[in-house]
């Protein structure tokens, strides 16, 4: 279920579904470099302001899902540019976002209509000397069955745009919320099998 708090700035309810940390595991494929599966976190937060904070860590997994060695770390800043309905077009979305190999990107792009679902484009690309080569992606990024999934592509000077990572990811709880799911439980039978009846 998506939730929408009460100190989200309004602009950012379409980005709602976004919010929270998250966990899961993906599969990355490039040229270049050996095709493995990944563990992810990611975290959407807000201030009340007109943006959304995000941060991405990612780890190779071994073939019994331990940690390996970091993939890579990004983040970035996530809002919307134009409300939805303005000249019939869905919502707009901006994103600037730094990776930890030395690149720096303006994405943009657009919600989906009438579903949680986004799709960006690099708009512009910065690279450091000590960065690889890059010179673009996409990404789609989608709330389905309550988790969050997103597929990326990129590309180089030397490999035309493709896909090269894809997770899912599930919502992570906190001890918090956990005491709070708690503290608000309906009063179950004292055998607790009325309940599936």
């Amino acid at each position: 279920m998506i939730q929408i708090p009460s100190d989200l700035h309004p602009d950012l309810v379409p980005l709602a579904f976004l919010l929270g940390d998250w966990a899961g595991a993906g599969v990355t494929d490039f040229p270049g470099a050996e095709k493995a599966n990944f563990g992810q976190e990611v975290s959407f937060t807000h201030d009340g302001r007109d943006f959304l904070e995000y941060h991405s860590h990612s780890w190779i997994l071994d073939a019994e899902g331990n940690k390996v060695k970091p993939l890579e770390s990004e983040s970035g800043f996530w809002r919307i540019t134009a409300a939805e309905g303005d000249k019939g077009r869905p919502s707009q979305v901006e994103v600037v976002m730094v990776r930890d190999d030395g690149v720096v990107e303006v994405w943009y792009g657009e919600l989906a209509d009438k579903k949680p679902q986004i799709d960006i484009a690099t708009d512009a690309v910065a690279r450091t000397a000590a960065s690889g080569p890059y010179s673009g992606g996409k990404r789609l990024y989608g709330y389905v069955k309550s988790d969050l999934m997103w597929v990326g592509e990129k590309q180089t000077p030397e490999v035309p745009l493709r896909p090269y990572m894809s997770a899912q990811l599930k919502k992570v709880v906190s001890p918090e919320e956990v005491a709070d799911m708690a503290r608000n439980l309906p009063d179950m039978p004292d055998d607790g099998i009325a309940f599936f009846k």
